[in-house]
């Protein structure tokens, strides 16, 4: 008698210990055939458990937890050490320059890679975007800048050093760029149009240059350095303006708010100085050091757009938070593996890109830091702070908790207001 198998839905049949498959012949008929059940092999379609593991992770995937307080969004396509990122194209897009010697511009919602350009033979240290989004830079261990156009990847123009480019950007009009050296300690000004060497600056410091940039009103170049040394160089004068000396290690980044007011480094000593650049305290009175903050070496430092955030990254793998109305660690974010390499705001101050020596770029949601319980809690144990009546200019103080953007007027000028928001009797 035979009986229906358990493999009903595949048509074999089976009779005691031997099973019977359908199998249709060169002439298209249809015999059961005996097969032995001990020699079949049940393949299933798809990747095998092996392949499975050895494909990388996706990109651009949300990898928070549900009850996460930040989110956090995570790009991998480099296959190397990310040293550059930057949000660029109205926060649209993010640009990346790697140790695999690439440049990369990616898709910020997705996380998948809209452009990417061979850019050297070696590896690339930095590099930017200009601020119509047109052109990028790079620089590598070649000993070579390069300029590119971002629509077709052709080369525009290139640059040489006697040593590695360490560092480059572009200035906030897109006219000029910088790069620094670390053979000849050097650092250069180019003409972006052309790529005309404008100015030259050899031994503009002791060792190494590690960072550079154009103040915001593109009238100066800062500049830092393995010798411990932060510089400003006057365009105009030719000459070295401010000279800033107080870490005792390694100064391996700046940045300045958009106001030219305030300058921060970022140093191996494990701590990031604040510098009253503007009014010129600095001399008398010396930085703001902010500590407490990283266990490591800090690599990467940036202000927000309206200066009241700063961001910074380290060798201890976080990127940290800091409050600039109170000059204390507000949030740490983890998460990356390896070393930290740069950092940097979206213009709408909602988000933080990071990128690492692990390969990735973390994309970090910071709109609602200020209720998360930890940072209320902080804020509480700070007490008053300061702020200036919009009206009359007066100080008056309130709460950390409370926000000074919508708290903007003391209470003399809120009581002066003929339309001011007053209870009604059966509400008191």
């Amino acid at each position: 008698n035979l009986e229906l198998g358990n493999n009903e839905s595949r048509g074999s049949f089976s009779f005691h210990n031997t099973v019977f498959l359908p199998i249709i012949d060169g002439q298209g008929a249809l015999t059961m055939t005996e097969v032995d059940p001990l020699a079949i092999q049940v393949v299933e379609e798809g990747l095998d458990l092996d392949q499975k593991k050895s494909l990388p992770p996706p990109s651009g995937v949300w990898e928070h937890e549900e009850l996460a307080q930040v989110k956090v969004k995570v790009m991998r396509g480099h296959t190397d050490s990310v040293n550059r990122c930057k949000l660029c194209c109205q926060d649209q897009r993010i640009f990346t320059v790697s140790n695999d010697k690439t440049a990369k511009i990616w898709d910020i919602d997705t996380g998948a890679v809209l452009k990417s350009y061979n850019c050297h033979d070696m590896y690339i240290n930095s590099g930017d975007i200009s601020p119509d989004n047109t052109k990028f830079l790079t620089c590598s261990w070649d000993k070579t800048l390069r300029l590119w156009d971002t629509e077709t990847g052709a080369m525009l123009w290139q640059g040489r050093h006697d040593g590695i480019v360490t560092c480059c950007q572009f200035s906030h009009n897109g006219k000029m760029v910088v790069s620094g050296s670390d053979l000849d300690h050097s650092v250069s000004v180019w003409h972006t149009g052309e790529g005309t060497l404008l100015h030259h600056l050899k031994d503009q410091h002791k060792s190494t240059v590690t960072s550079c940039c154009f103040t915001p009103n593109d009238e100066r170049v800062c500049t830092t350095s393995m010798d411990k040394s932060t510089k400003l160089w006057d365009l105009e004068s030719k000459r070295t303006t401010v000279k800033l000396e107080g870490h005792i290690n390694v100064i391996s980044s700046c940045c300045l708010d958009r106001n030219e007011r305030w300058l921060c480094t970022a140093s191996w000593d494990k701590t990031l100085q604040v510098w009253d650049i503007s009014t010129g305290m600095f001399r008398s009175q010396g930085p703001v050091s902010l500590f407490k903050g990283h266990e490591g070496s800090v690599s990467c430092c940036d202000f927000a757009r309206d200066g009241t955030l700063l961001v910074s990254g380290s060798y201890d793998k976080t990127v940290t938070l800091w409050d600039m109305e109170t000059y204390m660690h507000k949030l740490s974010l983890k998460g990356h593996s390896d070393w930290v390499t740069d950092c940097s705001f979206s213009e709408d101050q909602k988000w933080v890109i990071s990128s690492s020596k692990d390969k990735t770029m973390r994309l970090w949601n910071i709109e609602d830091t200020d209720h998360i319980p930890f940072v209320l809690e902080q804020r509480r144990a700070i007490g008053l702070k300061m702020v200036n009546c919009e009206q009359c200019g007066k100080a008056f103080s309130i709460a950390q908790l409370e926000d000074a953007r919508e708290l903007s007027l003391c209470v003399f000028c809120r009581l002066a207001q003929p339309n001011r928001n007053v209870p009604a009797l059966e509400d008191i």
